[in-house]
């Protein structure tokens, strides 16, 4: 069990860049989206909503994100779910890991390979 990004990165033996957190954002109402961000970095609010065109974003609380998503907070991914998702830029070309909506169980991938199936907006929307 770990409880932090670092931790994660550790017991994954990876940097904490390459454990990708995934984001669960509320465009408006009943409207959401996922946002990966590399470990060692936080969204950009004002460049995802340039991105996205938006004036105004939040982030949902836990009973929420639970019911878009069925998944826990700290193990969301967008394994399974059919929201639309942004990834920043900095993990394309990467190997990175990524929740498996099991809390210590992760799965190691091509970053650009979740990029193709999700048809996922690549954009720089993070800052560190």
């Amino acid at each position: 069990k770990v409880s932090s990004v670092e931790e994660a990165a550790q017991a994954r033996g990876v940097s904490v860049s390459a454990v990708v957190k995934s984001l669960l954002v509320r465009r408006s109402e009943d409207d959401y989206l996922l946002v990966l961000v590399p470990g060692d970095r936080s969204i950009s609010w004002p460049k995802l909503r340039e991105v996205l065109g938006v004036s105004r974003l939040s982030m949902p609380d836990a009973e929420t994100a639970f019911a878009v998503t069925g998944y826990v907070r700290g193990t969301i991914t967008p394994l399974g779910l059919k929201l639309p998702v942004v990834i920043d830029s900095r993990i394309v070309g990467e190997a990175i890991t990524l929740g498996s909506g099991e809390h210590g169980v992760a799965i190691g991938l091509q970053a650009d390979a979740l990029i193709d199936a999700y048809s996922a907006t690549v954009a720089d929307v993070s800052e560190g």
